[in-house]
């Protein structure tokens, strides 16, 4: 019987399906930016107008990965990201930044493609 439900669910038995908490990271969405979650796909969660992503930790359940879009304004990349972390902290989640991504779709395809790259250190763009 477990095969048969794994083959219909489409789910391999032997890998194991990743539950996260995307109420949690909704609210700190809302709560801290006033933007609503526009789209979750696996452990991605998109915020409205594709400012950030939200990526879950699959290591650390304490833990949001974030990432800003390549075309956020760096002030206000840094304004939402340390709001991001206030309402993480007193949600008792700890904010990651990784660095930026890029949203790619080609033409005539309704496919989006994702590029992120890293950055090595978050810097505060009020510091010189």
């Amino acid at each position: 019987m477990k095969e048969i439900i794994n083959e219909q669910s489409g789910i391999a038995p032997d890998k194991d399906v990743q539950f996260y908490e995307l109420e949690k990271a909704r609210f700190i969405i809302k709560d801290a930016t006033g933007l609503d979650v526009a789209y979750a796909y696996e452990d991605l969660v998109f915020s409205e107008h594709g400012i950030f992503i939200l990526q879950f930790d699959k290591k650390k359940t304490d833990s949001l990965i974030c990432w800003f879009n390549k075309d956020c304004v760096e002030a206000d990349r840094h304004s939402l990201f340390k709001s991001l972390t206030n309402t993480a902290s007193l949600n008792k989640i700890k904010m990651i930044y990784k660095g930026k991504f890029e949203m790619i779709q080609k033409d005539g395809e309704q496919e989006i493609s994702i590029k992120f790259s890293k950055a090595f250190l978050y810097q505060n763009p009020t510091q010189n």
